[in-house]
């Protein structure tokens, strides 16, 4: 049966469309054993579309129909022999009533305004990239440039008095050769990206915020290890170790008699804050003078390597000249005091220190509150009248602590005659931990100090530091002496030592029937001038000093 301008509805994308058309249908409306085919195929004129019964077990212009039992008309695109053509195939009564086509998008129907907006982007982006790449180039070639300046000053400068230029002493204040711990495989590691292998082995220290473990730092490359101090704190000290660390990484404070850092490490596992260090199997000055008693030798040396150390801390110059940040300790006392196998001291512990950097305003140095050991506290640390215009009162500070720790070296000296067991400053006047109340007491109210024997001022070095002690303690802050002085007093009286046994020496030479006693009567105009003399030199003495 052919039919001629039949009009069907064409269902294109679930929306209807009208389409008029001419074409030949065989048996639209007759009962199809095979089921009714339809073909849709445009041409140059118009569309032309095709029904038919077909056997689906055979092609059909070539294509091999797999959708002959839908009851739907769903039209495909096929590849046939005259061209390409949608065909639909479908075996329910007036199936093909209705052609029904996929969805296409148009792409007319695209929001134009986001190409619009990523083309106009893409400038801007490539013009950031460029701005970022040379910031960071010209960062790197600055730095560059200033080591390379900072080099060429270090070669241009003349050797110092002892024989060192400025690069050798900077060289040594970088490596302390003097550690019983070289630590070279920590130096080398970088710490950022993973944990040291360290095997922590003895408790060796307890403090208020933090435990101090004997550990093995394991080599990578063989089954050898070196012993460091590992510094435990707990989660909730972060602060502390946080100061403590930044403290440590600054490479000025790098010093013989500054304990050696290695580094520092977050232990998330553990939940712990580690730093780690060098270790001095000695201990810390408190238990090395509980159980030795020291010669005057060793006072000498113990006391003065003390005294450069927190001269080094103080100081706002590297011996090479550079700036530096000084430094306060503000917990100074013995138990935060090392002694190295060669028995200098190192100073440790800074969770309380403080960089005395020139923005630190009044404010910021106020808020830094009442710290430290109540033992060792200035009168005014004690009485909270510190000078917080002055960066030097905090020095000062320091200075009381250290005179009170000179005095617990001097009183195991055997030098001073009878020697008692180690009782720290103050000792039995106060408790074992005494409160800033009664230590007010002591210090403000009755203006007391440790005890100075009259035995103990026998022997000519052990008067020098007695007399070095008193004017590092005094009431008045001002009045006090620098750590750099007290370093320059006890290296110098080794040799007035020397001067003084010769002297005694030499008189004792003198035979006994060549000293003839002589009476000879003095005027007295002539006895006021030697007064007088002796006062000139006396103020000179004090003024070379100075």
């Amino acid at each position: 049966m052919r039919i001629f301008g039949q009009t069907r509805t064409l269902k294109h994308g679930g929306s209807a469309q009208l389409f008029i058309f001419t074409g030949s249908f065989i048996c639209p409306f007759l009962y199809c054993a095979a089921g009714a085919r339809d073909r849709w195929r445009k041409n140059e004129t118009g569309f032309s579309i095709e029904t038919l019964c077909h056997e689906p077990s055979r092609p059909l212009y070539g294509v091999m129909l797999d959708d002959y039992n839908s009851s739907t008309c769903q039209m495909k695109e096929k590849n046939t022999t005259n061209g390409s053509a949608y065909f639909c195939s479908c075996t329910e009564d007036e199936c093909n009533d209705q052609l029904i086509f996929s969805p296409i998008m148009d792409p007319s129907q695209d929001d134009p305004l986001i190409p619009v907006i990523l083309v106009s982007l893409l400038p801007l982006l490539v013009m950031g990239i460029v701005v970022v790449g040379m910031f960071y180039w010209y960062r790197a070639y600055r730095q560059r440039q200033l080591n390379q300046e900072w080099e060429g000053s270090i070669k241009k400068r003349k050797p110092i008095a002892g024989g060192l230029d400025c690069s050798d002493a900077c060289a040594i204040m970088m490596d302390d050769d003097r550690s019983d711990s070289s630590s070279t495989v920590a130096n080398n590691l970088n710490h950022n990206t993973e944990p040291l292998p360290i095997e922590l082995d003895l408790l060796v220290g307890k403090g208020r915020f933090a435990q101090v473990y004997k550990a093995k730092l394991k080599q990578t490359t063989s089954d050898q290890f070196e012993t460091v101090a590992v510094k435990i704190f707990p989660y909730e000290e972060y602060a502390s170790w946080k100061n403590e660390k930044d403290i440590f990484s600054n490479t000025d404070l790098r010093h013989e008699n500054i304990l050696q850092f290695l580094t520092a490490e977050e232990r998330k596992v553990e939940k712990q804050y580690w730093l780690i260090t060098a270790f001095h199997p000695r201990g810390n000055l408190q238990e090395y003078l509980t159980c030795h008693v020291i010669s005057w030798e060793e006072l000498h040396v113990l006391s003065s390597s003390l005294a450069r150390g927190v001269a080094h801390l103080h100081s706002d110059r590297l011996p090479c000249g550079r700036p530096k940040v000084p430094i306060v300790h503000r917990d100074l006392k013995s138990s935060n005091i090392l002694v190295k196998n060669d028995l200098t001291c190192c100073v440790c512990d800074f969770g309380l220190g403080l960089c005395l950097d020139s923005s630190l305003s009044v404010d910021d140095l106020a808020n830094s509150g009442q710290v430290g050991t109540a033992r060792y506290m200035a009168p005014e640390v004690l009485e909270a009248r510190l000078n917080l215009e002055n960066i030097e009162s905090f020095k000062q500070t320091d200075i009381y602590s250290m005179a009170l720790v000179l005095w617990e070296m001097t009183s195991r000296c055997e030098a001073i005659g009878e020697v008692k067991d180690y009782e720290p400053a103050y000792g039995s006047k106060v408790r074992e931990h005494p409160c800033v109340e009664s230590m007010k007491d002591n210090v403000l109210r009755d203006r007391g100090r440790p005890e100075i024997p009259d035995s103990w001022l026998q022997h000519q070095g052990v008067a020098m530091i007695c007399a070095t002690i008193k004017e590092c303690w005094d009431h008045d802050p001002e009045a006090r002496l620098t750590a750099h002085c007290v370093a320059e007093r006890i290296s110098e009286m080794e040799d007035e030592m020397d001067k003084l046994s010769s002297r005694s020496s030499s008189a004792e030479k003198i035979p006994e029937e060549l000293k003839i006693p002589i009476e000879v009567e003095i005027p007295e105009e002539e006895v006021k001038i030697t007064k007088i003399q002796n006062i000139i030199s006396v103020d000179c003495s004090v003024s070379d000093e100075k």
